[in-house]
């Protein structure tokens, strides 16, 4: 009896741990990555399960490449910068009308130092942003690009009207 009760425990909390995390999760851990290097990496392991999802292959190539904020050693910079670009670039390519991937890949190369080269997609991906925002049915999603698209000065005020 007791193993029974032992083993249907060790079911229930391998599968409490196992549950797939929900976008909402995973954008809230995102945003601690900016300034969080176990937050950043956290969340690299977490989705390092989920690499049949772009959505969550772009989140974990935005925080592959975030992790160059977190060490100090350059070759470890330019290498978690050259990982998560690539894993970014490779969701894209598998979905490449996704909005949120799209987003990610603006801000990443809005803020990424123009001596790395990433920004060849600012533009093509700010006129998607611009011509796709509205058609967003996804309120969270709305909700978590907002304030970030609002201060951006990729977009002109004319721009950013749009986004209301």
């Amino acid at each position: 009896m007791k193993k029974i009760f032992f083993f249907g425990l060790l079911f229930i909390a391998t599968a409490s741990f196992a549950k797939t995390p929900t976008i909402e999760e995973v954008r809230v851990l995102y945003g601690k990555s900016v300034s969080d290097e176990d937050a950043c990496k956290e969340l690299i392991q977490i989705l390092d399960s989920y690499k049949t999802s772009p959505l969550y292959s772009g989140y974990r190539g935005c925080a592959t490449m975030m992790m160059a904020k977190h060490v100090f050693n350059p070759f470890s910079k330019i290498s978690y910068f050259r990982k998560g670009r690539d894993i970014l670039e490779n969701a894209i390519k598998e979905d490449e009308k996704n909005f949120e991937l799209r987003y990610l890949r603006f801000i990443a190369q809005t803020n990424m130092p123009s001596f790395l080269g990433y920004y060849k997609s600012i533009d093509i991906d700010k006129q998607f942003i611009l011509n796709t925002f509205s058609q967003i049915k996804d309120v969270s999603l709305k909700e978590y690009v907002l304030p970030v698209l609002q201060k951006s000065k990729s977009f002109t005020n004319t721009e950013k009207e749009r986004f209301r």
